[in-house]
């Protein structure tokens, strides 16, 4: 009798206490309405209720999904516990103007998610409301009146963001022409230069048979400029329309040895010991069908071309970035695909320029030539070390590079200039330094002997810069929100040459140190490209490493400060300075 009198008082205390708590509809009340060319979200809160932050997202579900909350102003947080909430009543606006700017179209389907509890003890279980948004007829002239209305202007965007709107706003051939201006800036930067050596060599050989003219120079550089364009136009297309890491894809450590092995290969065949060539049966059906020596050879330059834009060139700078942000969003791969072609023209100039001039300056053929090819071949393999830069431990490229180095020494030493003596002489010292750093530990093969000048490196490690590794967009969140300082996340991967380039350069600089000293740091190693890599790159758009994000010190993104592609200590420390005075850190 005592177990049912007690089993009955359970029952009704229980009852009792879940009637204290809100149903799922009163404690959300949701609303949708149209003002001003805007839809308006309303989101009242019951009693003692209220919502994780990080659980309040705005989507565009059709005609295309597109989460569009970080361009949206919502109410400020607040800390509560171990979390960051919105303790009132949500009131969004979502400006008709972003969603034309997002996708254009007349219908738009809006889902709002968001997720809370009860002070009381109850957590509510993740909730999803829909809304159908109408564009009126006369909206485009509704648009540039009150374009004022937008949440964000262009003080507030990014580099990539700004060039992806760049591309949705402006006249399609202004576009191409700031395009071909991204190029011609991105011509003067470390991503072309592999790319010398192999056209030059191949203006070489195409001169030792034949005197080369101005045009037929010219011609050869053409053809590969535009079929290094046409791969960085195929690529982005395909990484834009599918999501696909173009990064990822062409740094695999099986393609980059692959290719790594073509220039050993091609290496050694102008050393002279093997030629390369089409079988001869191939070679008398190919002449038979094309006219005159200019086409004569053009379909392997065109491979050559390609490959090398593929392997050697894969810049994620913003104008790529940009450019590969407007597909995905859009899916214009049109009006992408040629922006990214006029990019490659614009970064090609150089190389024309150089066919160019080989063709007029070139003297007529000789033995000369065989020397110049053969240091090509030296040249082809330091292209091969660079790229298992990549693949292989740091130690072991400081390997490759002294035997490089010495075994140069010992090819150059079959000349007798005194000119050719005295570049042996330095190449032998430099091979020397090389190995004996390399057995010191050394890893930079432009300071070789670090471990035994170079006390800032020791500094550098001791001064604190060190980053947090997350995994996941959950141990993100989770350390964003326990930090008490403003936050930065680096994306960082083992084959990005670029991310070095930021680890030995702009992250060591005393004054970078000094600035990130108030800053937690976070590090998402996305090498692997698993399902987690890439969650946490859609999440920031990010199309592949180098990417950094920052979050002031009340957890809020900062999207105007989104780094894509390197940037040196001055111009690193002049973005951390636009967005993080000295009293926000």
């Amino acid at each position: 009798m005592k177990k049912l009198v007690l089993l009955f008082l359970s029952f009704i205390f229980l009852f009792g206490l879940e009637q204290d708590f809100l149903s799922p509809k009163e404690a959300f009340k949701e609303s949708f309405e149209t003002k001003n060319s805007s839809l308006i979200i309303n989101l009242d809160l019951g009693k003692d209720i209220y919502l994780y932050a990080d659980k309040v997202s705005v989507k565009i579900k059709k005609p295309q999904e597109i989460d569009i909350t970080k361009e949206l102003v919502l109410p400020k947080s607040m800390p509560y516990e171990e979390y960051i909430i919105y303790l009132y009543n949500l009131n969004i606006e979502v400006p008709f103007s972003l969603l034309k700017s997002k996708v254009d179209a007349k219908e738009y389907e809006i889902e709002l998610n968001f997720q809370g509890c009860s002070k009381a003890g109850l957590c509510y279980a993740p909730m999803s409301k829909t809304t159908l948004v109408k564009i009126p007829d006369d909206f485009v002239t509704q648009s540039t009146t009150n374009s004022t209305s937008s949440t964000k202007s262009s003080n507030d965007l990014n580099e990539t963001d700004t060039i992806a709107n760049s591309l949705k706003d402006g006249n399609f051939f202004i576009i191409l022409l700031t395009f071909f201006g991204f190029g011609l800036l991105l011509s003067l930067t470390p991503c072309v230069f592999p790319m010398i050596p192999i056209l030059s060599s191949i203006i070489v050989k195409a001169g030792q048979n034949e005197q080369l003219s101005m045009k037929r120079g010219f011609f050869l550089s053409l053809v590969y400029v535009i079929s290094m364009s046409l791969a960085y136009t195929i690529a982005g297309i395909i990484a834009g329309l599918f999501g696909a890491n173009l990064q990822v894809a062409l740094q695999n450590p099986y393609v980059l040895s692959a290719f790594a092995a073509i220039f050993v290969a091609l290496a050694f065949s102008m050393f002279g010991y093997y030629k390369l060539e089409l079988p001869q049966s191939v070679q008398n059906k190919i002449n038979k069908t094309t006219e005159g020596k200019e086409k004569q050879g053009i379909f392997g330059i065109a491979i050559m071309g390609f490959l090398s834009a593929l392997i050697v060139g894969p810049c994620v700078a913003p104008p790529l970035a940009g450019a590969l942000v407007y597909i995905g969003q859009t899916g214009n791969a049109f009006l992408g695909g040629a922006a990214l072609f006029v990019l490659s023209l614009g970064m090609g100039v150089p190389l024309l320029l150089i066919g160019l001039g080989a063709g007029k300056f070139m003297p007529k053929p000789g033995g000369w030539m065989e020397n110049i090819t053969r240091i090509f071949g030296i040249v082809m393999l330091a292209i091969a070390i660079w790229m298992l830069d990549r693949v292989l431990e740091p130690i072991i490229v400081m390997y490759l590079w002294s035997l490089l180095f010495l075994g140069t020494t010992l090819y150059l030493k079959l000349y007798e200039h005194i000119l050719m003596r005295l570049i042996t002489l330095v190449i032998l010292i430099y091979g020397v330094l090389t190995f004996v750093g390399a057995v010191s530990g050394a890893t930079n093969v432009l300071n070789p002997l670090e471990k035994f000048t170079s006390s800032k490196v020791v500094s550098t490690s001791e001064a604190g810069i060190t980053f947090k590794r997350i995994k996941n967009l959950t141990e993100l969140e989770a350390e964003i929100k326990k930090s008490d300082k403003p936050v930065m996340l680096d994306f960082y991967a083992d084959w990005c040459v670029a991310c070095k380039e930021f680890e030995n350069i702009t992250f060591k600089d005393d004054r970078v140190i000094e600035k990130l000293k108030g800053f937690t740091l976070l590090q998402a190693d996305v090498t692997a490209n698993n399902q987690d890599d890439k969650e946490l790159q859609k999440r920031f758009n990010i199309i592949g490493p180098p990417g950094i994000i920052f979050w002031d010190k009340d957890n809020n993104e900062i999207n105007a400060s989104k780094i894509v592609g390197y940037k040196n200590p001055k111009e690193f420390l002049e973005i951390l300075n636009k967005h993080f005075s000295s009293s926000d850190i």
